[in-house]
């Protein structure tokens, strides 16, 4: 009874030594959030006032878990060292560099060399973690029950360098990260149906990860169309995939609305975010009505996730329930 007292104490002493690199996930939900009514404003005529707001917000905690992770690294180096070597948490670190790939695209318009500096950056940052990443999968050997969507993370960043990189790279660099994103899509989405449909169903503290799923076509569309200035086939059946997942993961919605409160909740954030924008930019280029209706539901719906889950995030750090040891 003592030893675990004393075990609680040093939690709530050390509660830095247990700050998780999923915290990113906060950056990549606030900042798909800022990039969704940055794009709401320029297609559907929302206040400027909004995204301005949200682009501060996201900047601050970018640097705020920065700083807070940089401290934990020197002062529990082995901590880190032991997330980058975990078969899970690793691909959570994709999250550091995308989230600066999304601060590039939200600075573009508003500060040019700011947003140059995150995106070159973040771009070389995002090449070497999904090397490391990637042969970490083929060096040691995983488990099939460690695979989920969340392995996506450290791919889905591969397809965010060109949405931002236009104007910074040469075609052939941004091409090449699109490449990589769309050809380790397809091969990952086959492992991890394999393993959601034949093996263990997903851990609970993981199932807001399945949202990861609407992620890579739907960055896939907008990329796309960045690249190429237009929308043809190959550019429908990536929006449409989006479409599709959007649409399973609501057909899904008893999954998700009684779990219990987990850091990963962040992961329900940046895919509905990415639909919404890639709606948006459909809507732009077809004017179809529908798709301007869905642009306002999903912006909606994203809105509200961001609310509940960053009120579930005050409650849950008030309660000192984040940042423990797991």
């Amino acid at each position: 009874m003592e030893n675990g007292h004393g075990l609680k104490l040093e939690c709530e002493q050390n509660r830095l030594k247990f700050f998780p690199i999923m915290m990113y996930a906060i950056v990549m939900g606030l900042g798909g959030l800022t990039i969704t009514y940055q794009k709401a404003h320029i297609w559907l005529s929302f206040p400027s006032i909004i995204g301005t707001v949200l682009m501060y917000i996201t900047t601050i905690a970018f640097f705020t878990i920065s700083t807070l992770y940089m401290m934990k690294y020197f002062k529990y180096k082995k901590e880190v060292i032991s997330e980058f070597n975990h078969p899970i948490r690793i691909n959570f670190f994709a999250a550091i560099s995308i989230s600066m790939l999304m601060l590039a695209i939200i600075y573009k318009e508003q500060f040019l060399p700011l947003s140059a500096w995150f995106w070159y950056i973040g771009a070389f940052l995002h090449f070497a973690l999904t090397m490391y990443t990637i042969s970490f999968w083929i060096n040691k050997n995983q488990i099939l029950d460690h695979s989920n969507p969340a392995w996506f993370i450290p791919i889905v960043g591969n397809v965010l360098v060109p949405v931002g990189g236009v104007g910074f790279a040469n075609p052939g660099i941004l091409n090449y990260f699109f490449s990589v994103g769309m050809f380790f899509w397809i091969i990952l989405f086959a492992l991890i149906l394999n393993r959601i449909i034949f093996h263990h169903q997903l851990a609970t503290k993981f199932m807001p990860t399945l949202f990861i799923l609407i992620a890579p076509p739907a960055v896939g569309f907008i990329a796309y169309v960045k690249l190429y200035g237009h929308i043809d086939t190959f550019a429908l059946m990536l929006f449409n995939m989006g479409l599709f997942f959007t649409f399973l993961v609501a057909f899904m919605y008893k999954n998700f609305i009684k779990i219990k409160f987990f850091i990963s909740w962040w992961a329900f954030v940046f895919p509905v975010a990415a639909m919404a924008i890639s709606s948006m930019l459909m809507f732009h280029h077809t004017k179809d009505i529908a798709l301007f209706i869905l642009s306002y539901v999903l912006i909606s719906v994203v809105t509200i996730i961001v609310l509940v889950v960053s009120y579930n995030t005050i409650l849950n750090i008030n309660e000192k329930e984040i940042c423990i040891q797991e």
